[in-house]
């Protein structure tokens, strides 16, 4: 009875003892998962929006590992690998005991181990928990093979293994190998490529082509042989891949775009990242920027942005000439620096939507004191009334501070703090601007003055710029916010474009091909900063040049040497989408065609020329102050054409920008004479006070 009874009970304990163990498996392999998340710490690559390579980043702690994708490699690479380090991959469940048994007995009648009989999902168990080479490790190893078995797919062991397998010094998987030894990504390998890929793993060190190229040669031709061996090579291929040359020195990761690219993986996070950067086009401007900045002199850095109006993508970002320079490692392009005049033609805009002015309406370009704030011309010279186009074209101080004071200088901050703008006025309360704003007295960074001529060139419209290739379609966070009416920018847009082209540069609208430009340049107080801004067509262009320190250059000036820098920038982006064959970004804005312009052109009424400074019975103080040379005064006027100007019949003095200059040479009476390009003519008839003797 008591037998019967103990053979009954012996199966139900049986089980329950099975059960017990799968219980206990199954908790331990809960509480002691394979660690699969060293495989999340990766590097990046940083492309362009057609995926050429700008960049690569490497872990923190300083390992090139890139993430492997089957789709992406030699299809003959992972034939290859398979049939050296795991023929039965996808037959297995982690550890392939046919191999074990033969590499057990092989090594026994070596009296050495021949062969560890490793599954490459064993591999992968010990890159995910590197640990001495002991039978313990390799049972540990094997009960992690199943774990991994169980929990991904085979493609995602190959994979996982791909993204870890170490190739020699700080390389990590088939991606950084590739790139680092032969220069290229693994999608097309050749055979001897593909040899020192397999070899590389079996003893990194060892074989590292650039260090012991002996090894190398040797652990690629023990592979070529085994490929032989298994049919993937014939005997003349493998003779090529024996005979072919090692590298000698690891290639260097791309480093193109050093700021932009930092740029977008900041806001774009883990993984790989796809800018909005045109390659092509970056590289050219960053050619641009390190052969101006060495004309400038040492010390000189320059920075620049393109930007595509419609989708607000950066097309290209140039935060400093050169690493090497004073400087380089900032990001010239996120540093807020004073503007200068480049914020003008938003004070006249949002004149413009107030009623308060147009283009033609006449402004007082004379002395005048605004409580403690007295603004003078950059010439230190006052033309009388002029035009708010005349005012906005030549930057003329006064006018802007005028304009400014009548549309509120803290309603105008909060205005371009409402688009992502936002003036920094050092040593000013947050309600109380001031209207040095007008002259560049407030810190903006050169994306925030991207984003406001962005707007300016599209009807008003402010967005966020875009970094990233999957947000142009999909559109950059936050709509549009209103900082000028359309009109108001059209207007604005047409004054900037009829402004003087710099020296040696023909007006675009006389050149068939040439980019149309609406540009604006600004400096500094003291030389600080000098800038030119601008739309061209469906890009908005942005340059500075400086010094990284904030150290004066006198004498330099936004004209002299940062619009002779957007020209050439706007030149060239016209040369590389025409021949890109971009529909995205037109550079050359519509030129006015048929009677109309032809009426404007070649009219011959209207009224005589009208001289606006010096005002008719003028007195005019010309005397020595402090020492000084006399005080000379700058003709204006306006009418058909350019204007000749008369001193009592003599032809008026030039300075080197065109303009009429006129040193009294001694007081009295004189007669100031404005003749048209149709021969009309105009005199006023002005007094001289205070001027020496001849």
């Amino acid at each position: 009875m008591t037998g019967a009874l103990a053979r009954a009970l012996r199966w139900p304990r049986l089980v329950a003892g099975v059960i017990a163990l799968t219980l206990a498996v199954i908790a331990l392999d809960r509480l002691f998962p394979p660690p699969l998340e060293r495989a999340e710490t990766l590097s990046q690559w940083v492309t362009d929006r057609e995926g050429r390579p700008l960049r690569a980043f490497p872990t923190a702690e300083g390992r090139w590992r890139f993430p492997a994708d089957l789709d992406e490699i030699d299809p003959l690479f992972v034939e290859a690998l398979l049939a050296v380090e795991d023929k039965r991959f996808h037959d297995h469940w982690g550890v392939d005991w046919i191999a074990m048994l033969r590499a057990a007995w092989t090594s026994a009648r070596a009296g050495r181990i021949v062969s560890g009989g490793s599954t490459l999902t064993m591999q992968t168990a010990r890159l995910l928990e590197p640990r001495e080479r002991t039978i313990g490790s390799k049972l540990v190893e094997m009960i992690r093979a199943h774990q991994i078995e169980a929990r991904l797919s085979k493609r995602e062991i190959l994979e996982l293994y791909l993204t870890l397998a170490p190739y020699g010094g700080n390389l990590e998987g088939v991606r950084a190998a590739s790139w680092s030894w032969f220069g290229h990504e693994p999608g097309r390998l050749a055979d001897d490529e593909i040899a020192l890929l397999i070899a590389l793993p079996q003893s990194p060190e060892m074989r590292r082509p650039d260090r012991r190229p002996e090894g190398a040669r040797a652990g690629r031709a023990k592979i070529t042989a085994k490929l032989v061996e298994a049919g993937l090579l014939d005997a003349g291929r493998a003779g090529e891949a024996v005979d072919a040359a090692l590298p000698r020195e690891r290639h260097a990761f791309p480093a193109r775009a050093w700021h932009a690219s930092a740029e977008a993986r900041r806001r774009a996070g883990p993984g790989d990242v796809r800018t909005s950067l045109d390659g092509a086009l970056q590289g050219e401007l960053e050619r641009i920027a390190s052969r101006r900045a060495g004309e400038l002199g040492p010390q000189v850095q320059l920075a620049m942005m393109v930007i595509d109006i419609p989708e607000r993508a950066v097309r290209a970002a140039v935060g400093s000439a050169g690493r090497g320079r004073p400087g380089g490692w900032i990001d010239l392009t996120d540093r807020p620096r004073s503007p200068g005049s480049t914020l003008k033609p938003f004070i006249y805009a949002m004149a413009f939507d107030d009623g308060l002015a147009a283009p033609a309406t006449l402004i007082s370009d004379l002395p005048k004191r605004f409580d403690a704030y007295q603004p003078e011309n950059f010439d230190r010279s006052f033309r009388g009334d002029v035009t708010i186009a005349e005012a906005l074209q030549h930057s003329l101080n006064v006018p802007a501070v005028l304009a400014l004071a009548q549309v509120g200088p803290n309603r105008f901050a909060s205005q371009l703090a409402l688009v992502g703008a936002a003036p920094r006025v050092q040593g000013a309360a947050e309600s109380d601007t001031g209207l040095a704003v007008a002259l560049g007295g407030a810190g903006l960074t050169m994306r925030e003055l991207g984003l406001l001529y962005a707007a300016l060139g599209d009807g008003g419209r402010a967005r966020p710029l875009v970094w990233q290739a999957d947000k142009e379609t999909a559109g950059p966070d936050g709509g549009p916010r209103r900082l000028m009416g359309r009109e108001s920018a059209e207007k604005v847009l047409q004054i900037l474009r009829e402004a003087p082209a710099p020296s040696g540069r023909m007006p675009g609208q006389l050149t068939a091909e040439a980019p149309q430009i609406a540009f604006k340049t600004g400096t500094s107080y003291g030389f600080r900063d000098a800038w030119a801004a601008g739309v061209a067509g469906d890009l908005a262009i942005i340059v500075w040049v400086g010094r990284a320190d904030g150290a004066p250059r006198p004498g330099e000036t936004g004209r002299s040497t940062a619009l002779p820098v957007l020209f050439e920038v706007a030149d060239r982006a016209a040369h590389h989408l025409s021949h890109a064959g971009a529909s995205g970004s037109r550079i050359a804005s519509p030129r006015r065609t048929g009677a109309r312009e032809a009426l404007e052109r070649f009219s011959d009424t209207g009224a005589p020329p009208e001289i606006l400074f010096p005002p008719q019975n003028a007195e005019l103080w010309a005397g020595r102050v402090d020492g000084r040379a006399p005080r000379a005064f700058v003709l204006a006027g306006r009418g058909q054409g350019r204007l000749s100007w008369y001193i009592d019949g003599v032809p008026c003095p030039l300075d080197d920008a065109g303009a009429p200059v006129w040193t009294p040479r001694e007081a009295g009476y004189y007669r100031i004479t404005a003749v048209d390009a149709l021969g009309r003519e105009t005199s006023v008839r002005v007094r001289v006070i205070g001027a020496p003797p001849a």
